[in-house]
């Protein structure tokens, strides 16, 4: 009798770059003409992002003065993506990731110049927000699993994990700038004028898409329309525990710990009472050390299920701790520290789960990690608006971090007594591959 062939097939063996690459390497995508033309649009797309998430949530605090209405903007933006995540994965991997993103960015700066428009004109009311956060959110279905898609087609394999790092680099310069401009901008005029913003942004990445060189893109074939989809991508999921652990890790992080900017708002009026600026001010140090380990991931030589796993404990923990902390400066200071784990966590988490998939399934694979790192917001912003107004800000991070932490540690316990080590990204000079390991009585076997 011969044996059936297995469902998936193994993950083909990706060449990366040898050894510990020079610093005058760090940015060494960026030497690709189409990813450098597209990571200067993005810079300016996700300042706009940053900017109308921070205005948005200020807008509805100032409009309803209730943390959990804020929870509930966060829910709704988010919840299409817990909803139909997996569908938007379908999607790209089934067209063009340039004419997609096209698309979503078209439809999400209308969206945008509406906001725009009844906030100026003080015609706004809350009800507003809220739909047109759901179909912001919505439209993210299908552009953040395309955007994490489209990375491989702009650089290759090879130049991948260094692309991942500098698009979580961008992601977290716009973190950085777009809450300290919005700050300003409540202040000074008002919400709208961030909304309008960026609705200019996401022309500008549009025009870039249509600039870029589509004969250097290196193409994933189309997949064919088939029944099954949806499952295979989930049994896909299932089926390796360094992609499984890390949804799972990420998904638990994402309801507790990335609700961030709802527990951060309490701070600033019922904690230190700072008002917009000052909400602006601590998301603006959230992003600041996201930065820096955005910039550190770039000369990360190994990713490993089992440091995934570590950095999330430590995020949380992290969090943790920030609700202890008696004044704004060492409140600051502990922002500054959580936003390092979080982004190492990040791109550690992007990276192992992109590389340890297949080509053909890697659109599905990446809708369901989007859909629990945006979904669970979903979940989690309306659960800890209510916790923070219920039992204040300190309680409500104190709970974002230990819950992470305590995952962390279960899941390290669990992957210990397996002894699971799945799928070590290895960029040494001797194991110039990607592989998949496991340790059996003690021992390695690849």
């Amino acid at each position: 009798m011969t044996s059936a062939p297995p469902i998936f097939p193994p993950t083909e063996p990706m060449p990366v770059a040898n050894g510990r690459a020079p610093w005058s390497d760090t940015l060494s995508s960026l030497r690709v003409p189409n990813f450098r033309l597209f990571t200067i649009s993005n810079v300016l797309a996700m300042s706009g992002t940053w900017m109308q998430r921070i205005a948005q949530d200020w807008l509805v605090l100032q409009l309803s003065g209730s943390v959990t209405a804020v929870g509930i903007t966060v829910a709704l933006q988010f919840a299409p993506m817990l909803l139909f995540g997996l569908y938007g994965g379908l999607i790209v991997d089934r067209y063009s990731k340039r004419m997609l993103l096209m698309l979503t960015q078209g439809i999400v700066g209308v969206l945008s110049a509406v906001l725009a428009v009844l906030a100026i004109t003080g015609v706004v009311e809350v009800w507003h927000v809220f739909v047109i956060a759901f179909l912001v959110g919505m439209v993210t279905v299908v552009d953040n699993p395309t955007r994490q898609v489209f990375v491989n087609e702009l650089v290759g394999p090879r130049n991948l994990k260094n692309a991942i790092s500098i698009n979580s680099s961008v992601f977290q310069l716009g973190g950085l700038i777009g809450p300290a401009i919005a700050g300003v901008l409540l202040v000074a005029v008002g919400a709208g004028w961030a909304f309008g913003i960026n609705a200019v942004t996401c022309v500008v990445t549009v025009l870039t898409l249509s600039m870029l060189s589509t004969s250097k893109l290196m193409r994933t074939p189309p997949m064919p329309r088939a029944k099954g989809q949806l499952k295979e991508g989930l049994r896909y999921v299932l089926a390796k525990p360094s992609i499984f652990w890390s949804v799972v890790m990420v998904l638990v992080l994402s309801v507790f710990s990335l609700t961030m900017p709802v527990i951060l708002s309490a701070y600033a009026t019922t904690v230190y009472d700072v008002g917009a600026a000052g909400y602006g001010l601590f998301n603006t140090l959230v992003a600041a050390g996201a930065f820096i380990g955005a910039i550190a991931s770039t000369r990360r030589t190994s990713v490993r299920l089992r440091g995934v796993i570590m950095l999330g404990g430590l995020w949380g923990a992290l969090q943790a701790i920030a609700a202890l902390m008696p004044t704004e400066l060492t409140f600051g200071l502990l922002l500054v520290s959580l936003g390092i784990a979080n982004l190492l966590f990040i791109t550690g988490a992007n990276s192992l789960v992109q590389m340890s998939s297949n080509l053909g399934v890697r659109g599905r694979v990446m809708s369901v990690y989007v859909m629990v790192l945006l979904g669970g917001q979903a979940i989690g912003g309306p659960f800890m608006g209510w916790l923070v107004e219920n039992y204040g800000a300190q309680t409500g991070m104190a709970v974002s971090g230990i819950v992470p932490a305590i995952a962390a540690a279960l899941i390290g316990l669990h992957l210990a007594r397996r002894r699971h080590l799945t799928m070590r990204v290895d960029l040494t000079r001797h194991s110039p591959l990607v592989t998949i390991v496991r340790r059996i009585d003690g021992g390695v076997r690849g």
